[in-house]
C-alpha cells in the first residue's frame, strides 16, 4: 500500500525538508495527516574544533575530526545552533506514524536526508521523498512513489568532505605561518584563485602593439532604402595581395606572429589613404551563403549564472539566492543541475506557448533533445525551468523585482529552445581598386540579414564580451554583382592598439572551471564567494582582479604543492570521485592513496597521481617538510629599477635597499591597486611619498621624542620610549598615539600640534551630578563623552576650544538620532533595472555606498565613487536584495551572579589550576582547528 492512500485510513506522517520557507509551501499540499517541518540545512557536520570532538579521540582526530588511521573514518557532531531543532524533530517523530525524507535529491541532499536518519534513528517506516519542482502534482506524486537512500550518493557526498577537511587543514596552516594568519586553502578554490592570478600574470607580461589599417565609405550611385542601402562600409582586407595585419596576428609580447602579412604603420596608412583618394573601385566578388541558427539549450545552472550576470548584472551568489526562493516557491525546477533535459511534460507546456504566443509557423514537427554536454553530467535531473505542466508566463506569476527579472530569463530561455532554427543568409563583398602609386588595395565588407527570426523572437543569448554583436543583430549590404563601379566617398586611416587578455568576471570563471571540468555547478557560487570574501579577488567593475595576498598564495603552491593547483590534476580528482559516486571506485583506498601516498593505497583505488611514473607522494608528506619555503621568498616580487613588492602580515607593499641600511625606501601599497598597474613609474611615486618617520622634537615635560609616522589607517604622531620601558607585564607602558586631523599632512604638523594631539581625551568639567564630560576624537569623527552618553561635534578645532558651557548646552538638548540634514549624493548612476528607481552614491558612517532608496549596499574593495558604472551599482543592489534583511539576534539579559565567598574561591583555586593544565593543549588544538573551519569548502 502506498503511503498516500495509508493517509486515508488515518496516521500521522512527518515530512522533513531542508528550508522553511520549503516546509510552508509542500504544506499547503499535502493537507491534513502531514507535518512538515525543516531541518534548516545540515544539522550535523565535522567537528569545527577539537572542543566538539569525543573525549575518546586523541591526537590528530581532535585536529581533523577524521580518523586518517582507521580508515578516514569521519567524526560527526550535532552543530550547536541546531542542537534545538534536532529535538523538535525528536519529538514530532516520536507522535509520528512515519517519516518521509524530503531534502533535496541531489548528493548533498541525500547526505542529510542519510544525516537526519542517523540522529533521529526513526523506529517507524522510513521513506526518501524526491521532487525537482514544488507543485501539488510533483509533490504528491513524489509521496505516492518514494524510494530507498541512495547510499552511493552518501559516500560520494562523503568522500568530498572529507577531502575538503583533509585539503584545508592540511594546507591553510602552511600559509599561515609562511604568509599571512588565517588564510585558506582549498581543492577548488585554490585553483579558481590560480587561475585569476595567471591572467593577471598575463596582463603584465603583455606589450600592446600599435596598428593601423583603413576604412572606406562606398557609394553605388544609386537612391538607397533600408532594405537595400546606397553605401557600404568596408575594411582593408590586403594590399598588393599581402594580407593587412590585425590584432590577431600579434602576440603578446607584441610582436607579429608571422612575416607573411603586411603590419601598416600611421604613416604609411595615411599615404596609401591619400593616395586611393581618387581611385576607382570595383566589386571583385560576391560570396553569399544561407545562414542557420539553432535555439540555445535549456538553462543548467553554469549557464544560468552567465546570462544572470550578462543581462542583470548579478554574481553567481546572488543568482543562486534568487533562484532558490524562486525554486521554494514552486516557480521554478530545481536549481542545482548539469543536465539540459527536459522532461515529456516541460517539453508539452513549452510547445503549447510557442503555438499560443508566437504560433504554429514558429513550432518545429518534432519536439528538441538537448544533449548533455557536461561530463558526469547526473542526467536524471532536469534542466532549469518554470515548474508545472503548465508554464507561467512572467506577467501572471505576481512576482517583483529580482524574482522576476529572473524567472523571466528562464521562462524566456525554456520556450525558446522548443521553437524553430532562425534561417538568412551572410555575404562578403571584396572591392579592389589601384591607388595612384601603383598599390592594389583590396577591402573586404560582410553582411547578414535574418529571413524568419524563429527561436530569437523569444530570447537571444547575451555575449561576455561587451563589443560583440548578439545573434540577432542585421549588417545590411547594398544589392551588387561582381564587376559594380562603386565611388569612394571617404577613406579613413584608423590606429588601433592591441589589448590584453580580459580579466575574468563572475560569468567567465565558471564557464572556464567548467570547460576545465573543475568543480561541479552546486558549488561555482560560494567558490567565487569564498575567493572574495578571503580577499584573494576584489571586484573593478564586474572583473575580478587578484590582490597581491593571492601572488603570493599561488606563488607558494605552485612552487611548493604544485600538483594540489594542476587544474589536470583537480580535475581527474572530480572525474575520482563521479567514479566512487557511480560505485566504480571505492573511498577509503582512493583515500590513502591521495593523503597517504602511492605506497599506502589499497588495489583498485583510483589514481590520485600525476599519471608518469614518478613516486607520488601524499598530502600528509608535502606538508610535513616545511622548512624549505622561505616565506620571504615566495613573498617577493621584483618591480623593476631594485624595488620589490613584498607581500606582509599587514598587507602589500614596495622598498629598495636593504633595511637598516642607508637610503632604504619603504611604501605601502593601496589595497586596492591591480596588480597591472603596478609599474616602476608608480612605485617610483609611492616611495617618494612621505611614508618615513618625522622626528618633530622633545616632549619639554616628559623629555620623550615625538615622531609623526604614516600607518596603515591614516599619518600619527607618537612617542619614542626608552628601551628600559617595560612593555609587556603589569608595569608595562605603552606610548602616547594620536591619528592627525584631516587638515593636517605629516610633512607639515609641528611639536606643537603632537603634542596638543596626544593630550586627548580633554577633560571639559564636570555636569551638576559631578560627572566627568570629555572631549574625544573617534573613528567617526570629534565626540563629547559624559558617562555612556557620546554626542558629535561639528569640527576637529572645537576639540580644544569647547567649554564646560557649551557642552552643557550641548548636553541639553534632546539627542538626535540620524543626521540633521541630509548630504547631497556623491554620483548618480542612472534608474535601477529591478527596482526601477535612481540610483545614486551616497557617503555613509562605513564609506560610500549605492542606494535606490529602499535597498543600500557598501562599496566593496575595487570600488571607488570616481570608477563606479552604473551597472556594478546594479550588481552590488542585486546581491544586497538576494541577501535579504539582516537577522536581528536577540539581546539576553545577562544572567545575575551571586557574591562568591571568599572560602569556596580558596577552595576552587587548586582545581582550576588542574582543569586548565589539562585544557591547555585541547585549546591549541581548537585554535588551530577554527582557523581553518572556514577554508574547508571546496
Amino acid at each position: 500500500m502506498s503511503p498516500t492512500s495509508e493517509t486515508a485510513h488515518g496516521g500521522r506522517r512527518l515530512v522533513i525538508v531542508e528550508s522553511p520557507a520549503k516546509a510552508k509551501t509542500i504544506k499547503g499540499y499535502l493537507g491534513p495527516g502531514y507535518v512538515v517541518e525543516a531541518s534548516v540545512g545540515h544539522i550535523r557536520d565535522l567537528p569545527s574544533g577539537a572542543a566538539e570532538v569525543p573525549e575518546k579521540y586523541t591526537g590528530e582526530v581532535r585536529r581533523l575530526g577524521v580518523d586518517v588511521e582507521h580508515d578516514f573514518q569521519p567524526i560527526y557532531v550535532v552543530n550547536a545552533d541546531k542542537r534545538a531543532q534536532v529535538k523538535k524533530l525528536k519529538d514530532l517523530l516520536a507522535e509520528s506514524d512515519e517519516l518521509f525524507l524530503a531534502t533535496d535529491e541531489d548528493r548533498e541532499g541525500e547526505a542529510i536526508a542519510w544525516h537526519l536518519q542517523e540522529v533521529l534513528k526513526p523506529k517507524v517506516p522510513v521513506h526518501r521523498m524526491v521532487f525537482h519542482e514544488i507543485t501539488k502534482d510533483a509533490i504528491r506524486e513524489a509521496v505516492a512513489n518514494p524510494r530507498e537512500l541512495n547510499q552511493r550518493m552518501v559516500d560520494a557526498q562523503e568522500t568530498r568532505r572529507i577531502l575538503d577537511r583533509l585539503y584545508g587543514y592540511e594546507v591553510s596552516p602552511v600559509l599561515w605561518k609562511k604568509v599571512m594568519p588565517k588564510l585558506s586553502a582549498g581543492r577548488v578554490q585554490s585553483v579558481a584563485t590560480r587561475l585569476v592570478v595567471e591572467r593577471e600574470r598575463e596582463r603584465i607580461a603583455f606589450r600592446s602593439a600599435e596598428y593601423w589599417d583603413l576604412t572606406g565609405t562606398f557609394s553605388t550611385g544609386r537612391t538607397g532604402d533600408a532594405s537595400d542601402p546606397s553605401t557600404l562600409v568596408a575594411r582593408l582586407a590586403a594590399v598588393d595581395g599581402k594580407r593587412v595585419a590585425q590584432g590577431r596576428d600579434f602576440g603578446a609580447d607584441g610582436r607579429l606572429k608571422s612575416e607573411a602579412v603586411l603590419h601598416l604603420d600611421e604613416a604609411n596608412a595615411r599615404a596609401l589613404a591619400a593616395a586611393l583618394a581618387e581611385t576607382r573601385f570595383s566589386v571583385r566578388s560576391v560570396e553569399s551563403k544561407p545562414y542557420r541558427r539553432s535555439p540555445y539549450a535549456p538553462f543548467r545552472t553554469t549557464t544560468l549564472q552567465q546570462e544572470a550576470s550578462r543581462k542583470l548584472g548579478f554574481g553567481a551568489k546572488a543568482t543562486m539566492q534568487v533562484a532558490q526562493k524562486l525554486y521554494e516557491n514552486g516557480f521554478i525546477t530545481y536549481m542545482r543541475t548539469d543536465s539540459t533535459v527536459l522532461s515529456d511534460t516541460a517539453v508539452a507546456a513549452a510547445r503549447a506557448q510557442v503555438t499560443q504566443l508566437y504560433g504554429a509557423d514558429y513550432l518545429p514537427e518534432k519536439p528538441r533533445v538537448y544533449a548533455g554536454k557536461v561530463k558526469n553530467a547526473q542526467e536524471a535531473h532536469e534542466a532549469i525551468r518554470p515548474s508545472g505542466d503548465r508554464f507561467r508566463t512572467p506577467a501572471e506569476t505576481g512576482l517583483t523585482g529580482d524574482q522576476f527579472k529572473l524567472y523571466e530569463l528562464i521562462w524566456k530561455r525554456t520556450v525558446a529552445s522548443q521553437m524553430k532554427d532562425a534561417t538568412g543568409n551572410s555575404v562578403t563583398v571584396k572591392i579592389g581598386g589601384t591607388s595612384a602609386d601603383g598599390r592594389d588595395a583590396e577591402f573586404s565588407a560582410s553582411g547578414k540579414t535574418i529571413t524568419f527570426h524563429g527561436f530569437m523572437k523569444a530570447y537571444v543569448e547575451g555575449a561576455d564580451d561587451p563589443n560583440a554583436e548578439l545573434d540577432d543583430r542585421e549588417r545590411r549590404l547594398p544589392q551588387v554583382t561582381e564587376g559594380d563601379a562603386l565611388s569612394a566617398e571617404e577613406i579613413t586611416a584608423d590606429g588601433h592598439a592591441t589589448k590584453p587578455p580580459a580579466r575574468y568576471t563572475e560569468a567567465t570563471l565558471v564557464k572556464e572551471l567548467e570547460e576545465r571540468e573543475i568543480g561541479r555547478p552546486s558549488t561555482y557560487a560560494s567558490i567565487i564567494g569564498t575567493i572574495l570574501d578571503r580577499g584573494y579577488v576584489f571586484k573593478k567593475g564586474t572583473a575580478l582582479v587578484p590582490s597581491f595576498l593571492s601572488f603570493a598564495v599561488v606563488n607558494l603552491l605552485e612552487k611548493h604543492f604544485g600538483r594540489l593547483v594542476d587544474y589536470d590534476f583537480t580535475a581527474r580528482m572530480e572525474d575520482d570521485l563521479d567514479r566512487i559516486a557511480r560505485g566504480e571506485a571505492q573511498s577509503v583506498p582512493w583515500l590513502k592513496r591521495f593523503y597517504f601516498g602511492e605506497g599506502e593505497a589499497a588495489g583498485g583505488a583510483a589514481d590520485a597521481g600525476n599519471g608518469d611514473g614518478d613516486h607520488l607522494g601524499g598530502l600528509k608528506e608535502l606538508v610535513t617538510d616545511l622548512g624549505a619555503i622561505d616565506a620571504r621568498e615566495i613573498s617577493s616580487f621584483p618591480v623593476g629599477d631594485g624595488i620589490v613588492l613584498r607581500v606582509g602580515r599587514y598587507g602589500a607593499y614596495v622598498e629598495r635597499g636593504e633595511r637598516e641600511q642607508e637610503g632604504y625606501q619603504k611604501a605601502d601599497v593601496p589595497d586596492d591597486l591591480a596588480p597591472d598597474e603596478l609599474t616602476v613609474e608608480y612605485a617610483e611615486e609611492l616611495l617618494a611619498k612621505p611614508s618615513g618617520d618625522f622626528e618633530l622634537g622633545t616632549d619639554p615635560v616628559s623629555g620623550h621624542q615625538i615622531v609623526a609616522k604614516a600607518g596603515r589607517y591614516g599619518p600619527y604622531v607618537t612617542e619614542i620610549l626608552p628601551e628600559s620601558t617595560p612593555k609587556t607585564g603589569k608595569n608595562a607602558v605603552k606610548p602616547r598615539t594620536a591619528s592627525l586631523f584631516k587638515t593636517m599632512s605629516l610633512d607639515t604638523v609641528t611639536l606643537e600640534e603632537a603634542l596638543q594631539l596626544m593630550s586627548l581625551p580633554r577633560v571639559v568639567g564636570a555636569d551638576a551630578e559631578g560627572v566627568e564630560i570629555t572631549a574625544q576624537n573617534g573613528r567617526y569623527g570629534p565626540y563629547l563623552k559624559k558617562g555612556t552618553d557620546s554626542r558629535s561635534l561639528t569640527s576637529e578645532d572645537q576639540l580644544f576650544s569647547i567649554t564646560l558651557e557649551e557642552a552643557l548646552a550641548i548636553y541639553a538638548q534632546p539627542k538626535q538620532r540620524g543626521r540633521a540634514a541630509a548630504k547631497p549624493p556623491l554620483k548618480e548612476l542612472g534608474t535601477d533595472p529591478v527596482s526601477e528607481k535612481p540610483v545614486v552614491v551616497k557617503d555613509g558612517r562605513f564609506g560610500p555606498y549605492v542606494t535606490d532608496g529602499e535597498t543600500n549596499a557598501t562599496l566593496r574593495t575595487g570600488d571607488s565613487v570616481e570608477t563606479i558604472t552604473p551597472e556594478r551599482g546594479y550588481e552590488l543592489l542585486a546581491e544586497k536584495r538576494a541577501k535579504g534583511p539582516a537577522k536581528k539576534t536577540a539581546k539576553k539579559a545577562p544572567a545575575k551572579k551571586p557574591a562568591a565567598k571568599k572560602t569556596a574561591a580558596k577552595k576552587t583555586t587548586a582545581a582550576k589550576k588542574t582543569v586548565a593544565k589539562k585544557t591547555t593543549t585541547a585549546a591549541k588544538t581548537t585554535a588551530t582547528a577554527k582557523k581553518t573551519a572556514a577554508a574547508e569548502p571546496e
